[in-house]
């Protein structure tokens, strides 16, 4: 089993860091590139969909969600990476009031592709949509 890993420090609370990472089916607030996003059911066990330019589609299947430790963590079920047995998990920790720190790491199995150019993909995608959070946030 392979994996990857990133972890950022965010000049903005936990609790903003939270209300977009933690939002399952809210992608849309804080990510660009991305055409839509639906979510069917609730809660642990829900399926979001997230399309993207080209006619892309992926599916995320919600495994984990604790609001009150933060952490959230997914599956994909279906889409174009090059990896299966693919789950991630995003935790957002608070380092004051106004700092916190994001780790957001998987585990998967490459298909395709070496594990390190599956680890580059992952970390590209997380170090993405971190970015966007700080854009979001102006910060």
């Amino acid at each position: 089993m392979a994996g990857a890993k990133v972890s950022q420090v965010i000049q903005a609370s936990a609790e903003a860091v939270w209300d977009l990472l933690g939002d399952f089916g809210g992608v849309m607030r804080f990510s660009e590139g991305m055409e839509s996003c639906s979510v069917e059911g609730e809660g642990v066990g829900a399926i979001r969909t997230l399309r993207m330019p080209g006619g892309i589609e992926l599916d995320e299947r919600l495994e984990v969600l604790d609001d009150s430790a933060r952490v959230l963590s997914y599956s994909i079920t279906r889409g174009p990476l090059p990896m299966q047995a693919y789950y991630a998990t995003i935790s957002v920790h608070p380092q004051s009031e106004s700092v916190c720190r994001v780790d957001w790491e998987s585990t998967y199995e490459p298909t395709g592709v070496s594990e390190e150019q599956a680890r580059e993909i992952a970390e590209g995608i997380y170090n993405g949509s971190l970015a966007a959070v700080k854009k979001t946030l102006g910060v």
